[in-house]
């Protein structure tokens, strides 16, 4: 299971993860050892997932989603293929969390009347100092 919040646990059977060797630098290990992770979910078929929160996160994380409605996330940031396996797992349960989360209404507020004032009260000011640097008009 991974726990999303308190309300949400997904299984383990709707993660498809795979398995490949990590690119880059690594000596010999990095040749024969599988340790990047691949975890894809699908968020269709997701049983732990009410409708509305599916569409919430179709909403959010749509740059995430691929064409077959995967949430797709790799890892090989570790040696080990569990380390990175649970790695990719933290990061999931984040990207979900978040992007489940209800984002509150703004609401919106007025200028003060006080610091309206004040506003028209310095520009008023600054237009008399630029008035005084006028040359005196002769009659």
């Amino acid at each position: 299971m991974v726990t999303i919040n308190e309300r949400i646990d997904i299984p383990e059977s709707e993660l498809e993860f795979s398995f490949s060797r990590s690119g880059g630098p690594g000596g010999q290990n990095v040749n024969k050892v599988e340790t990047k992770v691949t975890l894809a979910f699908h968020l269709d078929d997701s049983t732990a997932l009410r409708d509305i929160e599916k569409n919430r996160l179709r909403r959010k994380l749509a740059n995430r989603i691929n064409k077959e409605g995967h949430i797709v996330l790799q890892c090989d940031v570790h040696r080990t293929q569990i380390a990175n396996r649970e790695e990719v797992l933290r990061r999931f349960a984040a990207i979900v969390e978040e992007g489940l989360k209800v984002q509150r209404r703004r609401r919106p507020t007025r200028v003060p009347k006080g610091a309206k004032e004040e506003r028209l009260k310095q520009k008023k000011q600054r237009s008399a100092v630029k008035k005084m640097r006028n040359k005196p008009v002769d009659y």
